[in-house]
């Protein structure tokens, strides 16, 4: 029986001298105790000793695959086949089974096959001569570093490890910078409050601050290499009649320090983002075309790799880091998350917001296969990626304008879409809204006047309206105003005419009205005057309630024009009679 033996050096083949011993499979570890013992059980027959590491991980590849290098082939060619009729123990089935077919070798592999080559790999020194022990443990090293590299297909330009931290790093720049540039912002205003208003671009801002130092030293500062000439014009004015405070030598140290940490954060900032750029066009090219770099850093550090980016569907790429938001849609049983990390990508940012969700799941669909051919793809090109982004943007246009189409007869008709020109309302300024109190004109006071005397005329007349339509009433409340008269006087008043009852009905409103402004004493006093007047001739009566019409002005009963003339006409009748 002949035994192949692989090691890290070389093939080895062994002949088993008793065959005996391998039936004794639980004692058959004790036969190699000692290389002395191992040599009377197996002697080695032939050793093919590889040239290089690279050979050696050739055919270490093709054994663990289950495959016949060439080299093991010609082995086995002019040792083996010498004695076709030996069996040939191997460690692996599957080996066995594929040199039986390629070679028509009768192989063996059994429990006690299995623990002859634990025994011949305990003794391995003693066995094969003319091998340094020190140079097999190298080669052995040099084999496992190598196979391990080859498993996990290891490239130093394909460590995505770098990206992951180099764009963590950059996040955590951008935080720093923001709360740096606030506290020198906040802190230089004490002393020059308008610079910060003046140059909003943070980097120039510190270089300003640290070239100034005190708002004193402006007249004579040369920024022109920093700021342009109508900024740097601004800032010398404004430092002249500044409103800040002063501070002393040493808080201006301080604040020079702070703005001098702050640009070299910002130079290192850049210099980290181009190295993020470069090794993310090596490691992902195509990821890195479709939705750029940060985007793409931000997705491979939150799936933990390239590789295990590359295992996730399209639909978990569209929304990977709004994880948050995915589940609280699905517990609260609302509307799922269209997107996440993606959203910040280019080709998102450009669309519509009817059109958002549409392109990110297509770019979600894109990347995925494009992270795919980056992971396990050999090549390192970025065709796919630039043929992707180009189909990707046609669709957009197709959106955009499947917008503004009109319906006609062939569908492929644009709508024509006249020039939209902005016009503004030009408002003037009202400076009468400073004051709070609006200034009182004379005429506005008569207004106010009138208004008020005719609002009191419309009460009136509504009282005598109500007075035509309800006679008794009136004759009861004008009854009431006036004192007590015999019962002779309520008789004689029936056979009234309509006319009279009219000019008395008037002249009871009068006093009513009288009453209110006036009290009721002037009232009853002058209602008592009335009343003996009444006995008179009708002339008197008319000229008596003229009078008083004419001693109140404020309130004058006005009527209608037809209501006027009737009366002068009553009253020549009267003058006549």
């Amino acid at each position: 029986m002949l035994v192949l033996f692989e090691t890290a050096a070389g093939y080895a083949i062994f002949k088993v001298l008793d065959e005996r011993k391998l039936q004794e499979v639980d004692s058959l570890w004790k036969e190699f105790e000692s290389p002395e013992k191992a040599n009377k059980i197996v002697k080695l027959k032939h050793f093919e000793k590889f040239q290089d590491t690279t050979e050696a991980l050739a055919a270490a590849t093709a054994l663990v695959e289950g495959k016949i290098g060439k080299r093991l082939k010609k082995v086995l060619k002019k040792v083996v086949a010498k004695e076709a009729h030996e069996e040939l123990a191997i460690s692996d089935a599957k080996l066995g089974g594929v040199i039986k077919d390629k070679l028509s070798l009768n192989c063996v592999h059994s429990p006690a096959v299995a623990e002859l080559m634990r025994g011949i790999r305990t003794q391995l020194d003693g066995l094969i001569t003319g091998l340094p022990p020190r140079e097999f443990t190298a080669m052995s090293l040099g084999l496992a570093h190598s196979l391990s590299r080859y498993k996990l297909k290891f490239s130093p330009d394909k460590v995505d490890t770098m990206i992951v931290q180099a764009i963590s790093l950059l996040d955590d720049l951008d935080k720093e910078l923001n709360n740096y540039i606030m506290r020198c912002r906040e802190w230089y205003g004490w002393h020059f409050p308008e610079l910060g208003k003046i140059i909003s671009d943070n980097l120039a801002y510190c270089k300003s601050v640290q070239r100034i130092g005190d708002r004193v030293n402006v007249a004579s500062t040369d920024l022109s290499d920093i700021l342009p000439e109508e900024v740097e014009t601004e800032v010398k004015t404004a430092a002249e009649i500044s409103m800040g405070t002063e501070v002393s030598e040493e808080d201006i140290c301080n604040i020079l320090h702070l703005c001098q940490q702050v640009i070299e954060i910002s130079e290192y900032r850049t210099q980290l983002y181009d190295y993020l750029k470069n090794r993310m066009m090596a490691i992902a090219p195509n990821l890195t075309i479709l939705v750029g770099e940060l985007v793409g850093a931000r997705l491979i550090a939150h799936a933990g790799s390239l590789l295990n980016l590359a295992k996730h569907p399209a639909s978990t790429v569209q929304i990977l880091g709004a994880e948050k938001a995915l589940f609280r849609a699905l517990k609260s049983k609302k509307d799922t998350p269209k997107y996440g990390l993606i959203y910040h990508a280019s080709l998102v940012g450009q669309t519509t917001p009817k059109n958002k969700g549409k392109i990110s799941r297509m770019l979600a669909s894109k990347t995925a296969l494009a992270i795919r051919y980056d992971a396990l793809g050999e090549d390192t090109n970025a065709e796919i990626g630039a043929e992707h982004r180009a189909k990707l943007e046609a669709r957009l246009r197709h959106l955009e304008e499947r917008g503004i189409r009109r319906i006609s007869g062939t569908g492929k008709a644009l709508a024509r879409a006249d020039k939209y020109q902005y016009k503004s309302e030009v408002k003037t300024f009202d400076p009468s809204g400073d004051s709070t109190l609006p200034p009182v004109s004379k005429k506005r006071r008569f207004e106010e006047v009138e208004q008020e005397e005719e609002g009191e005329v419309v009460t009136v007349e509504m009282k005598v309206k109500k007075i035509k339509k309800e006679p008794a009433v009136e004759e009861a409340t004008a009854e009431d105003v006036e004192t007590e008269t015999p019962k002779k006087k309520k008789k004689k008043e029936k056979h009234k005419s309509p006319e009279e009852e009219e000019e008395e009905a008037e002249a009871a409103i009068i006093v009513k009205v009288k009453k209110e402004k006036r009290g009721e004493a002037e009232v009853v006093a002058e209602a008592e005057e009335e009343q003996p007047a009444k006995k008179k001739k009708k002339k008197d009566k008319k000229q008596a309630i003229t009078e008083e019409a004419e001693e109140e002005p404020e309130l004058p009963v006005q009527t209608t024009e037809k209501k006027k003339k009737k009366k002068k006409m009553k009253v020549e009748e009267e003058e006549e009679d």
